[in-house]
């Protein structure tokens, strides 16, 4: 876990007000706790286009940036059908609805 205040649950729970308040889509929480050393949570969202997927990684980014948590890799911007964001114990899936339904993620680590 990175070196911050902020426990697991609570990370979740700001991501997914983080990408609520930026109108997200279907944005929902997954707990791995049991089933992978991969990470503790994943949160998991749409946005309704790339720029809205953009804006959606930005804005947790920043959020998340203010409360002194940086993330430990940013992965699928360029392109951001799907962006995933590190945080270690919190790892953060941003899909346009076509990657979100290709991928399925959700039903996979449901």
């Amino acid at each position: 876990m990175e070196n911050n205040e902020m426990g697991t649950k609570e990370k979740e729970l700001y991501i997914k007000e983080i990408l609520e308040n930026k109108k997200g889509i279907d944005v929902t929480a997954v707990d791995l706790s049991e089933a992978t050393s991969v990470a503790d949570s994943f949160v998991i969202a749409s946005g309704t286009s790339v720029p809205h997927v953009k804006a959606l990684c930005d804005e947790v980014e920043e959020k998340m940036s203010e409360k002194g948590i940086d993330p430990l890799r940013v992965e699928g911007y360029r392109s951001a059908s799907w962006v995933l964001v590190d945080y270690g114990d919190v790892v953060v899936h941003i899909f346009t609805p076509e990657a979100r339904a290709f991928y399925n993620l959700d039903k996979l680590w449901a």
